[in-house]
């Protein structure tokens, strides 16, 4: 937290996390919730049914309430009811069958635990096995856990959950937490943003405040301590920064900051329908990555042209075993069929390292260096039924639209040629039974991850149909930084010259092969690379929906052989300050 003096109260400044861009500006309302008062007792033996039987009322009157917001939903945009449809769903499903829900009722009858406490001991212990792990999609899990378990400890009181009063027309709300559902029926007309203490940018509260576009920052730690009602504040959810009664200058900065952002963002609005051609008439395939089914609408509406990298861990997430055969194709169909003939992307499944997951547990052993050891592709081929089982609804979905297979973490050739007869036997099997598997087999590509598969690309071009190239654990792997760490985050730079040499390789490769190579890292939804990408001989970028319209921008602004020329510049330096220099005069407005 930075100060500065003003002449009524002191401004003062925080930073946080920015997980809805845009600039808000008004009063500030804080939220004040009191804490769960959870009892915990033992029961006689007599009582244990009994406690068993209130739990159970307590899951229906919760499930109850659940459905009944699940039908306000209906009067939200259709983005946004969709978006907390899915939450809500979810949250259902954990209500009816899930561990949580079998380990209360186990703690009940074993431990003679009220209902209350077992569900508090519950949800930490599945938490403790959550929080071991470095991932932002596991995070997010947890506050679902949070959320659900809080409902029903409120049910078993009897008590109705808070309800979230709306705050006269244009203020801010301020928070401990601000729950999904809460966030959902906010009126973007009538809030102005919010921020919180706590929360995070891969949580369903962010993901709200996105597709409502609501500016928000979460995660700074006692602002409710120090925000009061009725003090002006601003939201920057683009930076992540809090200004808390800014004085006259500052808050004349963030009002012209603001409009400028309201007709950048009209003009952004009006590129959704259309190509991304450079200036030089050279056409730009731009595709969205997805974390789960949900965001397909919101990649479509953002003008994504196919899904360049579908990630399938979601699979697997949130449960105790993992799904068949027949389950993981009928999500992937669904999701086929919803790109009506776009192009999807699917990586077979990618876990190991931080991307544990539970279902898995059994499978998987602990490493040394998880980051280095049994993961991604090597995990998949120790587990032949598993990864059968995955390519099988792969296979099955191409009946319903284009697919590219995706292997992550790919180091050698002899991967690529074991998938490749795996694919070959599985779809010789499911033909067999008569299913329907398409016409062709998939094209199947390989991620470019470590630098030991960019420097062997040429090798790989001759047995893979595509690359993608991964940046952010390119990045990771080349210059042996862990962004988590925040001691070496600060080195973590996608302009040093050994990374941007590495995906030259692999693009290069790509030409001499005559396959498309595609950027799915962070890096290719960072319109300050675009230029760079297309330079190095890019022409395909996945990036996050909402990265679509900005880069798609950036994209249009560009003549194709003037970004080639200062990529080949930028390519003789070996400072990564003069590189980053060469780019943002090339970036500049003229």
């Amino acid at each position: 937290m930075r100060t500065r003096a003003s002449t009524d109260r002191q401004q003062l400044i925080f930073d946080g996390v920015g997980v809805a861009a845009g600039i808000a500006i008004g009063p500030a309302h804080v939220m004040e919730r009191g804490s769960l008062n959870i009892p915990a007792y033992k029961l006689t033996r007599k009582q244990v049914e009994a406690e068993v039987e209130r739990f159970q009322l307590a899951l229906h009157r919760s499930q109850t309430q659940i459905e009944t917001l699940r039908r306000k939903t209906s009067a939200l945009p259709p983005a946004v009811a969709e978006e907390l449809g899915f939450l809500l769903d979810a949250h259902l499903q954990m209500l009816a069958g899930s561990r949580l829900v079998r380990g209360v009722e186990r703690r009940i009858r074993e431990n003679r635990q009220n209902a209350e406490a077992a569900i508090q001991a519950e949800i930490s212990e599945i938490l403790r096995g959550f929080a071991e792990l470095e991932d932002s999609y596991m995070a997010a899990r947890m506050q679902d856990v949070r959320d659900v378990g809080t409902r029903v400890i409120r049910s078993l009181s009897k008590s109705n959950l808070p309800e979230f009063k709306m705050a006269p027309k244009g203020t801010v709300i301020v928070a401990a937490e601000i729950t999904p559902a809460d966030t959902a029926l906010m009126d973007p007309r009538d809030v102005a943003g919010f921020a919180t203490d706590m929360g995070g940018v891969e949580g369903h509260t962010a993901i709200m405040a996105r597709s409502l576009e609501l500016p928000a920052v979460l995660g700074v730690p006692d602002l409710t301590a120090v925000v009061r009602t009725g003090d002006v504040i601003v939201v920057d959810g683009t930076s992540g920064r809090l200004v808390v009664n800014p004085d006259r200058v500052t808050l004349q900065e963030y009002r012209n900051r603001r409009s400028r952002l309201l007709r950048q963002r009209r003009r952004l609005n009006r590129l959704r329908g259309v190509p991304a051609i450079t200036a030089d008439n050279a056409r730009i395939a731009l595709h969205a990555n997805l974390e789960l089914p949900r965001e397909i609408d919101l990649a479509i509406a953002s003008g994504a042209e196919g899904i360049g990298l579908l990630r399938t861990e979601f699979l697997f997430m949130n449960r105790e075993t993992p799904p068949d055969e027949n389950e993981q194709y009928e999500t992937l169909r669904v999701l086929v069929e919803g790109m009506k003939g776009q192009p999807v992307t699917i990586r077979t499944i990618d876990v190991g390292g931080e991307k544990l997951t539970y279902s898995l547990g059994g499978h998987m052993t602990d490493a040394v260096n998880p980051a280095l050891g049994l993961r991604a592709i090597r995990f998949s081929l120790r587990q032949p039924k598993l990864f059968e089982s995955q390519l099988a609804a792969i296979l099955r979905a191409n009946a319903h639209g284009p697919i590219r297979i995706l292997l992550p973490m790919i180091s050698t050739v002899t991967e690529v040629e074991s998938v490749r007869e795996i694919v070959a036997r599985v779809r010789q099997r499911l033909r067999r039974r008569g299913t329907n598997v398409g016409s062709e087999t998939p094209p199947i590509g390989v991620m470019i991850e470590v630098p030991g598969a960019a420097l062997a690309a040429d090798a790989l071009a001759g047995v893979s149909d595509f690359f993608a190239v991964g940046t952010n654990e390119l990045m990771m792997y080349t210059l042996a930084i862990d962004r988590a760490d925040e001691q070496v985050a600060h080195l973590y730079n996608p302009l040093h010259p050994a990374v941007l040499r590495l995906i030259q390789f692999s693009a290069q490769a790509a030409l001499r092969a005559r396959i498309p190579i595609s950027v799915c890292g962070e890096m290719a939804g960072d319109p300050r690379y675009t230029a760079l990408l297309l330079g190095l001989g890019v022409r395909e970028l996945s990036m996050s929906s909402a990265s679509l319209p900005r880069v798609k921008q950036r994209v249009r602004a560009l003549d194709l052989m003037a970004s080639t020329r200062r990529a080949e510049m930028i390519m003789d330096q070996v400072d990564s300050g003069r590189i980053e220099t060469l780019l943002d005069e090339f970036n500049a407005p003229e």
